[in-house]
């Protein structure tokens, strides 16, 4: 196995106070962890032969506690982002690193109607890859090759990197499979808004199933695609895209089909 298993989530106080966000616990400060642990026990199911142990939002939440308490301060009043990784012989690991703080709900773009409300800012730059990828799968796990490949001819630097993106680089780039469907961003699930209602590729096309996508259709905020509604064909330059994942929240960004000016302000997942 050339792989394993990852769960990237956030540590922020802020999220004590959104009550969509508690666990069996009650308020917790991780973005929707009973989730990734859900996804972490399903998709080590589906590997069974190579991950042999199984893993709980028990022993998930005290390493993320552990993880925190090693690089938080006292009063553990730093926000962080929390990367959890299940090995194929069973073993959880995690680390931490730093991340601007929550000011407010992180899922509130997804309210956002762009026919009726006024653009909020700032807003990500968006841009499409230049070429197909055929290997994306569901799964979120540790080989991101087919998403670093993206970001690079993009103008960005995989995440992780220190160096610095291209002058002309957007804030993220979409992927789409051979069929010219949109599967999703190389860090992000994605939706497009159309007939009144923000639109999400299905994960048979190749995207990963994010934690807080599913979360966005469970509460009928986002909807699945239909087979082959969002391809390149119908992108259009300077329209709203929604994006998401178990760091960041959502996010709101606009498609641009030609280079442009990015914002500052994109914490990758």
């Amino acid at each position: 196995m050339s792989y394993a298993l990852l769960a990237s989530t956030r540590y922020d106080p802020f999220l004590l106070s959104c009550v969509w966000n508690n666990d069996l616990d009650g308020p917790s400060p991780y973005l929707l962890l009973h989730y990734q642990a859900d996804r972490l026990i399903a998709s080590a199911a589906l590997n069974d032969k190579a991950f042999r142990y199984g893993t709980t939002l028990s022993n998930v939440k005290a390493l993320c506690e552990k993880v925190v308490h090693e690089h938080n301060d006292f009063k553990g009043e730093t926000a962080l982002k929390v990367r959890v990784v299940l090995n194929p012989s069973g073993e959880l690991s995690a680390t931490a690193t730093p991340v601007k703080g929550f000011t407010s709900d992180p899922t509130l773009p997804s309210l956002f109607n762009p026919i009726t409300d006024l653009p909020p800012t700032p807003v990500l730059t968006i841009h499409i890859d230049t070429q197909p990828t055929s290997d994306t799968i569901s799964l979120k796990t540790t080989d991101r090759r087919a998403y670093d490949d993206a970001r690079i001819r993009a103008g960005l630097q995989p995440v992780g990197s220190l160096d610095p993106p291209a002058s002309d680089a957007p804030d993220d780039v979409i992927l789409y499979n051979t069929r010219n469907v949109v599967t999703e961003s190389s860090v992000c699930n994605v939706a497009f808004y159309r007939n009144c209602r923000w639109v999400t590729p299905p994960l048979a096309a190749g995207c990963i199933s994010g934690v807080l996508r599913r979360w966005l259709i469970e509460q009928h905020r986002i909807v699945e695609a239909v087979e082959d509604e969002l391809t390149l064909d119908n992108i259009k330059d300077d329209e709203w895209v929604l994006v998401s994942n178990g760091v960041i929240g959502c996010q709101l960004g606009r498609i641009k089909l030609h280079t442009s000016t990015k914002t500052d302000d994109y914490a990758k997942d």
